[in-house]
């Protein structure tokens, strides 16, 4: 009965760490990011985030659609 109790506590735990590992740690750059909307910097700076995974995804479109034309072009895609 005892080992059961533990073994439930254990399983507990292990969400409770996961929990306060993003609130504590992860998330921290985002609760300093929140605060910029109140300052001078406003909406545009505190989405800097935002900005840069747009970008990203753009950047890796552009790739995308550049190496699909490539594969066109050189009749070697696969259109099964």
């Amino acid at each position: 009965m005892h080992r059961k109790y533990t073994q439930e506590m254990t399983a507990f735990n292990i969400f409770v760490w996961i929990g306060e590992l993003f609130t504590d740690v992860l998330f921290v750059p985002f609760h300093s990011l929140r605060f910029l909307a109140r300052e001078s910097f406003g909406w545009w700076s505190s989405n800097t985030i935002n900005w840069l995974f747009l970008v990203v995804l753009l950047v890796l479109l552009w790739y995308w659609m550049k190496e699909s034309r490539r594969f066109v072009k050189e009749g070697t895609e696969d259109r099964a």
